[in-house]
């Protein structure tokens, strides 16, 4: 591994996160506050750290991500894939093992919009015959 600074970009539901890796102690902050506290729920420090834990680098990489829009869940998931890309521009190598894990694919999906004449996306007001 070389000493260089790596970045990537990763998306989700309403959520644009900027990962930056350097080799180093294991750091991962977001926002500049350590992950657990910024993610709140443990399943979403999990999610957000699985490249990592896949490719065997927790100790190795110091990772700053900064994060805007969305929530947590959709914050988690773009950190997810961020850290995932920047791994591989990183070190090559480690695509076939992100791929087969599902890393490296975009959660495309958005909510839908909500129309008028209803309450939500596709609820509809009750019906009343009289």
């Amino acid at each position: 591994m070389e000493k260089r600074t790596v970045a990537a970009t990763g998306r989700r539901k309403a959520s644009v996160v900027r990962a930056r890796l350097t080799p180093g102690k294991g750091a991962f902050t977001i926002n500049g506050r350590q992950i657990s506290d910024y993610l709140t729920r443990e399943t979403l420090v999990k999610i957000a750290s699985e490249p990592l834990a896949i490719t065997e680098m927790a100790g190795t990489l110091d990772i700053v991500c900064s994060a805007t829009g969305g929530g947590l869940a959709g914050q988690a998931g773009a950190v997810r894939l961020a850290v995932s890309r920047a791994l591989l521009e990183f070190n090559p190598g480690l695509r076939p093992t992100l791929r087969k894990a599902g890393m490296l694919t975009r959660d495309s999906r958005e909510v839908e919009r909500k129309k008028y004449g209803q309450p939500k996306a596709r609820k509809r007001f009750q019906y009343s015959k009289r």
